[in-house]
């Protein structure tokens, strides 16, 4: 039990991942939010007067009243997660990371950088090691940048983990159904994606490629090892509000059963649940033996929306096996993934 809470500020608190993170931190047994930043014109107005809300639920009282600041230290806080757009994240995040802040990003800005863990705590929490060299490499004395991976990029790779791992993995085919919250607000316009399906989003296939290959790779002690992995990505945006859905096929070095494939998703758990950090799933991987399941509607809220759904695991009959996963993607496709983050940081003592 902690006798005091960590105080923490949100760049880029009034976009729609930093509400999130906002939510989720309200009543959090380690962390509380004491500073909101965001751009030039939101700076000195309250929150509540600043910010569009778009949760269902209320702003929580205390942040309702403080007061939006620049995004630039100092701020009243030592961590600081950021919710930053790609371009402004490219030099405020080193500017935190330079005057001694820790920095749990959820921008893209940094997260391919040779001396940045790109962090699912699942899966490669031994990257963290390269913070020890990120700070030698950049002359940081205190502070740090840790990035969470692109949303789509997240679901697939705590599938594939536990996967590879087993079975070892050759090939990867995925195509993304994703949400329009993806997209931010106000997003896709109704007149573009009422009644149909745009098969294009900026980065998106190259990030799906790129970051899952460092995520299974490894940390050398100079620099990232990406896995000798082949992904093919897809990616769609749907009319549909939270929730990528992802249609998977894969190749494998030693082809399992599939009761032997099933098992290793279902029993899968590694440090964040050993640990029992608050905002971990109990079950960071369910899976659904209906026909028509996961579904966006019914299943993005499974373990509070931490958790990857997949469900349909079926022979393939060009590679292996073929599934389909869901996940939330704001939740822990984003500002949940960055909370995670910051639970292990403290957890393994970088805070100290």
């Amino acid at each position: 039990m902690r006798a005091e809470k960590i105080p923490v500020g949100i760049l880029g608190a009034t976009g729609i991942v930093g509400q999130r993170l906002i939510a989720l931190l309200e009543d959090h047994p380690w962390f509380e939010v004491t500073e909101v930043a965001a751009s030039d014109r939101s700076a000195g107005a309250r929150y509540e007067e600043i910010v569009h809300w778009l949760l269902p639920s209320p702003i929580p009282e205390r942040v309702r009243r403080l007061v939006v600041k620049d995004c630039a230290p100092p701020l009243d806080c030592r961590l600081v997660f950021s919710a930053l757009p790609a371009e402004p994240a490219a030099s405020v995040e080193p500017e935190f990371a330079r005057a001694g802040y820790l920095v749990c990003s959820n921008a893209s800005t940094h997260r391919l950088d040779p001396d940045v863990p790109l962090l699912i705590p699942e899966v490669n929490p031994e990257h963290l090691q390269a913070l020890t060299h990120q700070r030698r490499r950049r002359g940081w004395e205190r502070g740090f940048i840790v990035t969470n991976p692109n949303c789509s990029t997240i679901h697939l790779t705590l599938v594939l983990k536990p996967l590879m791992d087993r079975f070892g993995l050759r090939q990867v085919m995925v195509t993304t159904l994703q949400a329009l919250s993806g997209a931010g607000y106000p997003g896709v316009t109704s007149l573009d994606i009422v009644d149909n399906v745009i098969p294009f989003i900026k980065n998106e296939e190259e990030k799906l490629e790129t970051e899952t290959r460092k995520l299974l790779g490894r940390w050398d002690g100079e620099t990232f090892l990406f896995a000798p992995l082949r992904i093919s990505a897809q990616c769609n945006r749907v009319p549909t509000l939270d929730g990528h859905l992802e249609c998977v096929s894969l190749a494998f070095e030693r082809t399992p059963t599939r009761e032997e494939l099933i098992e290793a998703l279902a029993t899968f758990a590694s440090l964040p649940q050993r640990l029992q950090l608050p905002t971990a799933p109990s079950h960071p991987i369910v899976v659904r033996e209906e026909a028509d399941r996961p579904q966006p509607r019914l299943d993005r809220d499974v373990e509070r929306g931490m958790a990857s759904v997949v469900g349909r695991i079926r022979p393939c009959s060009i590679l292996d096996y073929k599934m389909v996963i869901l996940g939330h993607n704001t939740i822990r496709g984003a500002a949940g993934a960055a909370l995670l983050n910051a639970e292990l940081l403290v957890a393994q003592g970088w805070l100290s």
